[in-house]
């Protein structure tokens, strides 16, 4: 079980952030809204929550899950693939380090936790445009010290790993449709998200509870079919930011 969680406030040029989704200018007001419900959430599920300050000068800094990996023994601090992104990392890693000790990526690699999938004793980690196979070796060489496994898997759609399949359980992986044939996956149990309704992949499972973004009712009826324990949170202005549930947290 989780008992803590980082996240920090959207600042009001949140909007100049970087984004492919091309679905319009998000709102600072509702995005403001949606956080705070985003926040509320984590901690009925018996979250203590570290909100932290907004920081101007990185819009994509409440994106906060990109620049940490975090296990029980340790907190990697990632180099973020998005110049942009770059000092976002210096922050968390203070904090962090009152709960782990921290290690960092070095250049020329580069991770973002976004494409970084705990399972168990098991990592996939995805190579992206913001994730390279330098970045993920050295994260794979630091987790296997304390005993992980891992799997690299070769991004081919979507910003993140994470975009794609996340765990909803131990044994079992919701993933979008050209994932659930993928070779790294064999052996988990898959919920198939359709084509139209790409975004609710990106799910959080936090102490047997499932969050899931609202407005997808196919995706809603498959995993509520499942018997899974659902929240739905409104994420429309986050998606607009090719953002999603697991990107707004830091869990440990």
């Amino acid at each position: 079980m989780f008992t803590h969680a980082i996240a920090r406030k959207p600042g009001m040029n949140f909007f100049n952030g970087l984004t492919t989704a091309h679905l319009g200018v998000p709102d600072y007001s509702r995005m403001i809204r949606q956080h705070k419900a985003y926040i509320q959430a984590l901690q009925s599920v018996d979250l203590e929550v570290i909100v932290l300050e907004a920081d101007i000068k990185y819009p994509d800094g409440y994106f906060v899950e990109d620049v940490a990996i975090l296990t029980p023994e340790i907190a990697v601090i990632t180099n973020p693939g998005a110049m942009a992104r770059k000092g976002e990392e210096d922050s968390i890693e203070l904090l962090l380090r009152r709960y782990r000790p921290t290690v960092r990526i070095q250049a020329p690699g580069t991770v973002e936790g976004g494409d970084v999938l705990m399972i168990g004793m098991h990592f996939f980690i995805g190579i992206s445009a913001r994730t390279n196979r330098e970045g993920a070796t050295q994260l794979a060489q630091i987790l296997e010290r304390y005993g992980y496994g891992w799997t690299s898997v070769q991004v081919e759609a979507g910003l993140h790993l994470k975009s794609n399949v996340n765990s909803v359980g131990e044994d079992t992986l919701l993933v979008v449709e050209d994932y659930a044939e993928r070779k790294e996956f064999t052996g988990y149990a898959k919920i198939i998200v359709p084509k139209n309704e790409a975004y609710a992949a990106n799910t959080l499972w936090i102490n047997n509870h499932l969050f899931m973004p609202s407005g997808f009712p196919e995706t809603r009826g498959r995993l509520a079919a499942a018997g899974l324990p659902l929240v739905e949170l409104d994420m429309s202005e986050a998606q607009k930011m090719d953002g999603g549930l697991t990107c707004m947290s830091l869990r440990f």
